[in-house]
């Protein structure tokens, strides 16, 4: 079996003074951070994490998130990282169907934390016990991780109204921190900021390339446009946003340029509005855009720098090693199809989930894309029935099952509405069975979905289109939601 040196380890020996984070008032050399691992990892052992354990993390973005996540790799714990804006309803089905064996949450978060149901079998643990900024604690351990073990499993939206959860292994993430560098290349002085949250393949593999590549994150609590723009003055070269957040970068920013040491905003979370490509071609803001799946650890293409231009729109060409191609029913578009190291080998516990993305030795990703005639990939539509709100992922399906549990609902079908903000929203369509008010049903939902997948609108209807199997045509909603949108 493959295996490499512990990352951090390895770099801590390479350049033990170099700036490794930046959270907060907290500013760690490599050496620095080790340290605290170290110290995090005994911890952890004492309380009886080790091999193969699933360990969830409900924390928000800081030092304790970036110490853990290294520190659970050192004890050879699998990262389960669980979205903080889910509900405790949602929190403990991901536990239950990982089949966590702890929970470790900041003081943030316990009361969703000790909300979840069953959460305190799993041993949930604050991480003040784990105390992983406590220094000095030295390691003669040499450590190696092989790369077909599995490093951490995400989870991804499903199409069925549950998520799955991806298992990455350690072989995906070091692919993917190498197909990055060897697409944006690095630089002496990189320092690349976090403001996307940690619990997301973006923000995670971040904190793993800055090991990788021997440079500084900086991680923000959360995106504000103004400490971003300001983290930009102050010496980032790398930042990693989607649209939304962008357009409001920009906003804030006003017609005050970025610095020449900023060389690229890595933006992703679905296609880009053309009108944002060519309002920061217009002013020099470095864009990459790149096409991404939790799948994949992250990037799968991304537009070189010398081609934002040239290739306006574009996500650009797969990251090496990567292979891409098309798979056309019709026409010049077709099914994005991927394969390479940077894969997950599949979902955890679903075989079947699995087996309906692995086909041939390609992963089929849903998504609707083409290649022109240099190979340059544009991506249409992230699956055909998936919602984008301010990069996060909305299945519609997941909405429906929640408005579905009301007693007044009969039927719906939910789809995604242009929205000037989130770039889209969720727009539900129902047919009552018995009168509700649209607010109730909100509040309903609310009770059982994180905010972002709480329909914006809820519209009734006597009826819901569908084909002669009784399947539901959400192509025939977005034409209603379009023509109201036209009007």
């Amino acid at each position: 079996m493959t295996v490499l040196p512990d990352w951090l380890q390895q770099r801590a020996a390479l350049t033990p003074d170099r700036l490794a984070l930046m959270a907060g008032g907290e500013r760690w050399s490599f050496q620095e951070l080790d340290e605290r691992v170290t110290h995090a990892t005994h911890t952890l052992k004492a309380q009886g994490i080790g091999e193969g354990d699933r360990v969830a993390l409900l924390l928000k973005n800081g030092a304790p998130f970036v110490t853990l996540t290294h520190a659970l790799s050192r004890a050879g714990a699998v990262i389960v990282p669980l979205n903080t804006r889910l509900t405790p309803a949602e929190i403990q089905w991901q536990l239950t169907d990982v089949h966590a064996g702890r929970l470790l949450y900041d003081e943030a978060h316990t009361s969703t934390a000790h909300a979840a149901p069953g959460v305190e079998s799993l041993l949930a643990t604050a991480v003040t016990r784990i105390n992983p900024q406590s220094p000095r604690f030295a390691s003669n351990l040499s450590i190696h991780f092989p790369l077909a073990s599995p490093h951490s499993i995400l989870y991804t939206s499903g199409t069925t109204g549950h998520p799955k959860g991806a298992v990455l292994t350690f072989g995906n993430h070091w692919w993917s921190a190498v197909g990055s560098a060897l697409n944006l290349g690095l630089h002496e002085n990189d320092r690349w900021l976090v403001c996307l949250p940690l619990f997301h393949v973006g923000g995670l593999a971040i904190l793993l390339r800055s090991v990788i590549y021997g440079i500084t994150a900086e991680v923000h609590e959360a995106f504000d446009p103004l400490a971003v723009n300001r983290a930009i003055d102050e010496g980032v070269t790398i930042v990693s946003v989607v649209s939304v957040m962008l357009r409001r970068m920009l906003e804030a920013r006003g017609d005050q340029p970025y610095p020449p040491t900023l060389r690229c905003v890595l933006l992703g979370g679905g296609p880009a509005p053309r009108d944002l490509l060519e309002t920061c071609a217009q002013c020099g803001v470095p864009v990459a855009q790149t096409y991404g799946l939790t799948e994949a650890a992250s990037q799968v293409a991304t537009l070189a720098p010398e081609d934002a231009l040239r290739k306006l729109g574009s996500a650009g060409k797969p990251l090496f090693p990567t292979e891409l191609r098309i798979e056309r029913d019709e026409g010049e578009v077709g099914e994005i199809v991927i394969r390479g190291p940077t894969l997950t080998s599949g979902y955890v516990d679903q075989p079947e989930a699995t087996a309906q993305v692995w086909r041939d030795g390609w992963f089929h990703t849903g998504d609707l894309g083409y290649l022109d005639e240099e190979g340059y990939l544009y991506v249409l539509d992230r699956r055909a029935d998936l919602i984008i709100s301010g990069g996060e992922n909305v299945y519609p399906a997941e909405v429906e099952a929640a408005l579905l549990a009301h007693p007044a609902v009969e039927e719906t079908g939910v789809v995604g509405a242009p929205d000037e903000r989130w770039g889209q929203v969720p727009v539900a369509f129902v047919k009552l069975r018995a009168a509700v008010s649209e607010s109730d049903l909100k509040q309903f939902c609310a009770e059982r979905l994180a905010r972002y997948k709480i329909p914006a609108r809820i519209q009734w209807v006597e009826s819901l289109p569908r084909n002669a199997a009784g399947k539901l045509l959400r192509r025939a909603l977005r034409e209603w939601v379009d023509s109201q949108s036209a009007s």
